[in-house]
C-alpha cells in the first residue's frame, strides 16, 4: 500500500498533520479532480463560508474514494486550495476535514495553498488528490465497482 516517510534531514512535519514522503510501491492509483463544495445535485454548499465549503470538498473527496472503493487512509497526496487564505483559515478548515472523514484526516503528502481565485468566484476551497487503490477494491477494468450498490454520473470519454 502506501509508506509514509519524514526523513530526519527534512524538519519534522508542522502539527502532525503530514508526512514528507507517501511511496506506492505496487498498486493502482487513482487521481482525484479538484473537488469544490457543490453537493451531489450541484447546488453550492456555504456560499461565503470557508469551513462550510471546505467541509463539503472534503465530503466530496470521500465520496470520490468511496467510489473506487478506497478511504482516507488510501490517499497519497492531496492539495487544499484556499482563496483568500489568512492563518485563522487553517484550523477551521481542517476540522471540516476532520469530519468529513469521520474523525479520521489523512497524514499523507500535503500541500496546503493560498490562491487568488477557483474557477468560479464563489468557491472558496478546492481539494485534488491521488488515492492507491486498494487490493481488495472489486474494480473492473473500466474502474467500475461491482456490484453497484447505487446509480452513479460516469463519464463514457
Amino acid at each position: 500500500m502506501i509508506e509514509h516517510v519524514d526523513p530526519p534531514a527534512l524538519a519534522p512535519p508542522i502539527g502532525g498533520l503530514y508526512h514528507h514522503l507517501a511511496i506506492v510501491r505496487s498498486g493502482s492509483v487513482v487521481a482525484i479532480a479538484g473537488q469544490i463544495a457543490l453537493d451531489s445535485e450541484g447546488r453550492l454548499v456555504g456560499e461565503g463560508d470557508h469551513a462550510a465549503q471546505a467541509e463539503q470538498a472534503f465530503r466530496n473527496v470521500a465520496a470520490a474514494l468511496a467510489a473506487v472503493g478506497c478511504g482516507p487512509r488510501d490517499l497519497l497526496q492531496h492539495t487544499i486550495h484556499v482563496v483568500g487564505h489568512r492563518p485563522e483559515l487553517v484550523e477551521p478548515i481542517f476540522a471540516a476535514g476532520r469530519r468529513a472523514f469521520g474523525g479520521h484526516w489523512p497524514r499523507t503528502a500535503s500541500t496546503f495553498i493560498g490562491v487568488q481565485a477557483l474557477g468560479h468566484p464563489a468557491w472558496l476551497i478546492e481539494v485534488d488528490g491521488l488515492a492507491v487503490v486498494p487490493p481488495s477494491s472489486r474494480l473492473t477494468p473500466h474502474g467500475r465497482q461491482e456490484p453497484a450498490a447505487t446509480e452513479e454520473h460516469r463519464s463514457t470519454t
